[in-house]
């Protein structure tokens, strides 16, 4: 029995952010997170955001700087949503709060795609995408042959 036999799924995710309020502010407000738990130690500080009680987003204040495309590692965090209509509800409050979106507005995965979303970034920008699986289609992919989510 080897590790090809293990069924896994993600549990959450883990960012580093570079000021603890501001990142859960943000997650709270675009997302609905809720904050579960959060640490009031100074030296520690991290919050454990999450919807109906289960953990999606852990938030350690641990860096200095901005998301960087040139290091190893995250490419981009994606959320699905159950329809167009909360992602035009994630974008309106994306553009309330003057984020940086990527691409001017929602758009498809790719051309011809009905899925799609809105890609952007949290204030230390991490890149992120909100998404769907129908009605995404209304507008043409911004990058004709590649991914939308690619980022390009």
């Amino acid at each position: 029995m080897g590790g090809s036999d293990v069924e896994v799924r993600t549990g959450h995710v883990g960012l580093n952010v570079t000021d603890l309020g501001r990142s859960v502010e943000f997650y709270q407000r675009v997302l609905g997170l809720a904050l579960l738990r959060e640490s009031a130690d100074s030296e520690r500080s991290w919050a454990f955001l999450g919807r109906d009680g289960t953990l999606l987003l852990t938030l350690w204040q641990q860096s200095r700087g901005t998301f960087t495309t040139d290091t190893p590692g995250l490419h981009h965090l994606s959320f699905e949503v159950a329809d167009i209509d909360a992602v035009r509800r994630v974008e309106a409050t994306l553009r309330d709060i003057g984020a940086h979106l990527f691409h001017d507005g929602i758009v498809p995965h790719s051309e011809g795609s009905t899925s799609g979303g809105v890609f952007f970034a949290d204030p230390d920008g991490t890149r992120l995408e909100v998404f769907t699986t129908k009605g995404a289609d209304t507008a043409p992919a911004p990058v004709p042959g590649a991914p939308t989510c690619g980022f390009f």
